[in-house]
């Protein structure tokens, strides 16, 4: 594989390749298998693989959580060096790379800005767009992998694709589990070995929320998820929320839940000094 850190030299890079298609990952780098599983798929589905590693200041509201966030080139380095070919590219531009100047851009997304996520992270999902579009103008990929775990943010993407009138084809991958079931993320390395251990409690709360829908209504669920959540020393619920996958509107009954449509429950939390986000499709 090939490390690069320069925009100028990535286009070059890719263009003497003359592959296609040219399967595009944007991570963030402190990789896991959730993200070796996008990068699999990049590498089984394109002849040209290309993974960036740059921790994006203009998604965070939060600037402790941007101080915090796990860095560990190297480590990245190594991992993504047993998945990825001769001719695949890893991208690690940095701060100055990929803002010369300010990015002023402010996108309109509708009601994806406006529920869950955008709710508690003001301004987040704005620099995703900004940050996203920037890659995608670089790279110039014809398919990208993203994670099913960050469920409102592929919805965010596939709107901002469809904005940039971008033929980049989205592709959402499953969640890849712990054997305890919590979700792979960059974060659970930063959980407090106590909070750790109890952590489980996530996905064991929303595996049982779908599969009381049959049986209770919306509320009483979600009453039961906080219920399970918090009973969990360290453990707050942020939002618990049964929404489609098309808009993110959040249903309060179950009479409001559409035949032909999918729906997912969709959990942040705090967990000890972590945030936690996880989600899961609820059956009609």
């Amino acid at each position: 594989m090939k490390v690069i850190d320069k925009k100028d030299q990535l286009s070059k890079s890719i263009k003497e390749a003359g592959l296609s298609p040219v399967g595009f990952v944007p991570t963030m780098g402190a990789l896991h298998q959730g993200h070796v599983s996008l990068v699999e798929n990049a590498v089984s589905q394109c002849p040209l693989a290309v993974v960036s590693i740059y921790v994006n200041p203009t998604q965070f509201n939060d600037k402790n959580d941007l101080l915090n966030y796990p860095r560990c080139l190297p480590d990245d380095l190594d991992l993504l060096g047993s998945v990825l070919r001769e001719n695949d590219i890893v991208f690690t531009p940095d701060d100055r790379e990929m803002y010369p100047e300010e990015d002023k851009r402010v996108f309109n997304f509708g009601n994806l800005d406006n529920v869950m996520e955008a709710l508690h992270r003001p301004g987040h999902f704005n620099g995703v767009a900004q940050v996203v579009s920037k890659l995608f103008n670089m790279v110039n990929p014809d398919i990208a992998f993203f994670g099913q775990k960050d469920f409102q943010q592929v919805a965010v993407i596939r709107e901002l694709v469809r904005q940039m009138g971008s033929s980049v084809k989205i592709i959402a991958c499953p969640i890849i589990r712990e054997k305890d079931g919590l979700a792979m993320s960059s974060r659970n390395q930063l959980l407090e070995p106590k909070i750790r251990k109890e952590a489980s409690v996530i996905y064991a709360s929303i595996s049982s929320a779908a599969a009381k829908i049959s049986g209770l209504d919306i509320p009483s669920i979600k009453n039961y998820v906080k219920r399970k959540i918090e009973e969990k020393e360290g453990f707050r619920l942020e939002y618990f929320e049964i929404a489609d996958e098309r808009e993110l509107i959040p249903v309060t009954s179950r009479k409001e839940m559409k035949p032909g449509l999918r729906y997912f429950g969709c959990i942040a939390v705090r967990a000890g000094q972590i945030r936690l986000i996880d989600n899961i499709e609820i059956p009609l």
